[in-house]
């Protein structure tokens, strides 16, 4: 979970560093950050936890601290959202930045084809406002991770991996 963690972050930086927005540039460092902060924190009681052995205390303090790692990932992957529809600029010939550039764009792609569907067949009452009845929710970064299975995400790989994590090679 902690090196998750590290993916996401990484996953932020190379979005912050791509995104239009400055705003949102900033926003998504800032997660990346927090991000970073608490995966470090989990890692270090983990390893106390390890040493120290089954206490309650301890247990609670890590589960807390994997609460905390799940509210960061989701942040940034928020974040994200908002720097991917706010634009992103051309990712340089870095592989693992084509593969956030790529899993971004399927993204938005799904997003506005959404939208349009949503325009097209929107269901509206009497004073023109949609009805939520049986719309089906807009998808967010955190559903396309969760619907793809670990392995293929429908993210092109790159021929020559680099040894070590790559941004998107695992689960979030």
């Amino acid at each position: 979970m902690i090196s998750d963690g590290q993916v996401v972050v990484k996953f932020g930086n190379i979005l912050a560093k791509h995104c239009l927005d400055q705003r949102c540039s900033t926003e998504l460092l800032l997660a990346a950050e927090h991000t970073q902060s608490i995966s470090s924190q989990l890692s270090i009681v983990a390893r106390v936890k390890a040493v120290t052995g089954e206490s309650k205390a301890s247990s609670e303090l890590l589960l807390s601290n994997v609460q905390n790692l799940i509210q960061a990932v989701q942040h940034v992957l928020r974040a994200a959202e908002a720097a991917c529809i706010k634009g992103l600029g051309q990712p340089s010939a870095d592989p693992e930045e084509e593969v956030v550039a790529a899993f971004c764009q399927q993204w938005r792609k799904n997003l506005i084809q959404h939208r349009a569907k949503e325009a097209l067949n929107s269901d509206r009452d009497e004073l023109g406002l949609r009805k939520i009845r049986g719309a089906k929710a807009e998808p967010t970064l955190m559903s396309l991770v969760q619907e793809q299975p670990p392995r293929s995400r429908n993210i092109p790989e790159h021929p020559n991996p680099r040894k070590g994590h790559t941004v998107m090679d695992r689960h979030l």
